[in-house]
């Protein structure tokens, strides 16, 4: 599917028609010329290319090795100096009050709202958005093998899959630009149903504006991302969640959640919605759970089936994300035995993952919790799962973001704890000592032994080393992450996973 090319002339009045356009220097014949490419990359331009100032670190540099490398035009939020580039031509520019709304429609535009021609399936929450993400990825792959279709596409925190790229992902929902991308690529593809974790800060900034959901599914909500650099308090966080039922068709929600009924108030503005829980009014009702070593049984009742499911990964929290992902089945028609044999499969990298040593005395788990809900429900099902065993964790917290979370992270981990390893996880721009320190003045505020450990291979290491066959070691945040953010960059690393399973050849 590719773009229907464009005039420059078409985006001015796209951004006019939208009330974003300030100001533009290009007339006559510059608006008649033809954007053959989009990019805000200064290391993605072409000949044609519509250059994108956006982001924190934006400098004129950036602009200017655009214009060398063949971009033709620019919008940004301001003017910039380009004279003494010396180019043969007058380069246009297009300035714009709101660059994140600006974004998005160009977006959309570019690549012809081909997100039409897809099953969209967008999942928002405070915790569960990967796991339920790939819950239903697991289905809808079984139902599609089925029917001898290409497999379905994610978009999540852990990867993106598009049928033609498959990578690590940097954020929990692509910037704009590459949202609509990976829409493209996936139509090319031929994939029909796409899965995506919708974030508070994609709905805030505006990167799915436009974009509308065959279902949308709202998961929980508690306390996160609340900082200068993301949300200003609670309200505005839940606010931003609650944006995504303005653009969905069928909205299935959490009864177990939270301020479920504003949650239902707002879902109401959706044609249809499902409800899901372990309140027998659900419209899917999850009862009778029960565990057994890493699996987990639970019984499911709807208008129209009442069967026993199972999915095989510890964690009793779980069994809310397979009722939100049996609930959007549910909604999307897709045929119980899909539903039960994909959620029997499913398996989520660097969720959950269970390793022993070679005598199976010691558990090491290594899982994604990183904010308060997550913690508090790894902390409650690992002592109703391992009721006798003491627990080691290993976590951090990223710099300048969710700061809540070293008091909140810090406080969980030493009231359940009995040794809490603190080291590096994403520290970026912000001291990684500051952060660790801050974390532990929590954690010490409690009867629990506290380590700073800043190099994450060898927090690792200690916690495993210092674990005897009575312990459960869990090390969370990273999961298969294969990167760390130092500075403004990511720094290839190891994953939480291969240093567990090299410090247990030890054990």
């Amino acid at each position: 599917m590719s773009n229907k090319i464009q005039s420059l002339g078409e985006y001015v009045g796209l951004l006019k028609d939208n009330g974003l356009l300030v100001e533009t220097s290009a007339e006559g014949s510059e608006l008649e010329e033809l954007v053959k490419y989009i990019s805000y990359n200064s290391m993605d331009v072409k000949y044609g290319t519509l250059f994108i100032c956006k982001g924190t670190h934006f400098t004129v540099e950036y602009l200017k090795s655009a214009v060398k490398e063949g971009a033709f035009a620019y919008i940004s939020e301001q003017k910039y100096d380009l004279s003494e580039l010396k180019t043969e031509r007058h380069i246009p520019y297009i300035i714009v009050n709101d660059m994140r709304k600006a974004m998005a429609y160009i977006s959309d535009r570019y690549y012809n709202q081909v997100w039409k021609k897809l099953n969209l399936i967008g999942i928002t929450g405070t915790k569960g958005k990967s796991t339920t993400t790939y819950f239903m990825k697991a289905v809808l792959d079984d139902y599609l093998k089925d029917m001898k279709k290409p497999k379905s596409a994610v978009l999540s925190g852990i990867d993106n899959y598009d049928g033609v790229i498959n990578e690590e992902s940097h954020l929990t929902t692509p910037e704009t630009l590459d949202l609509h991308r990976h829409f493209n690529n996936a139509v090319k593809s031929d994939i029909e149903y796409l899965s995506m974790e919708v974030s508070s800060q994609a709905l805030k900034y505006h990167r799915t504006l436009g974009v509308h959901y065959t279902v949308g599914c709202f998961l929980n909500i508690g306390e996160d991302h609340i900082s200068e650099a993301e949300h200003r308090d609670f309200e505005d966080y839940f606010q931003s969640k609650l944006k995504l039922f303005d653009q969905c068709e069928t909205a299935c929600v959490n009864l177990d959640s939270d301020h479920e009924e504003r949650i239902l108030q707002e879902a109401s503005k959706c044609k249809r919605v499902v409800t899901f829980g372990l309140q027998e009014r659900a419209d899917i009702y999850g009862y009778n759970v029960a565990t057994s070593g890493n699996s987990i049984t639970f019984q499911v009742r709807s208008d129209s089936f009442d069967e026993e499911f199972r999915i095989n990964m510890p964690g009793l929290f779980n069994v809310s994300n397979a009722l939100a992902a049996i609930a959007i089945s549910y909604a999307l028609n897709i045929p119980l035995k899909n539903i039960r044999a994909g959620l029997k499969k499913a398996q989520v990298s660097g969720r959950m993952e269970v390793y022993t040593n070679r005598s199976n005395d010691l558990y090491v788990i290594v899982d994604y919790a990183h904010n308060k809900m997550s913690f508090e429900s790894l902390f409650t099902s690992m002592k109703r799962e391992f009721p006798n065993k003491k627990i080691t964790i290993v976590f951090g917290c990223p710099g300048k973001k969710a700061l809540a979370r070293r008091r909140e992270l810090g406080d969980i981990a030493g009231r359940y704890s009995d040794h809490v390893f603190i080291t590096e996880e994403d520290a970026g721009e912000e001291p990684l000592m500051k952060i660790c320190e801050e974390i532990a003045k929590h954690v010490e505020e409690h009867a629990c032994k506290c380590s700073i450990i800043p190099d994450r291979k060898e927090a690792i290491r200690q916690a495993i080393a210092d674990a005897d066959r009575d312990t459960v070691v869990l090390v969370t945040g990273k999961g298969r992450e294969t990167r760390q953010k130092r500075g403004t960059r990511y720094i290839d690393t190891p994953s939480d996973v291969e240093y567990v399973q090299e410090f247990l050849k030890d054990k």
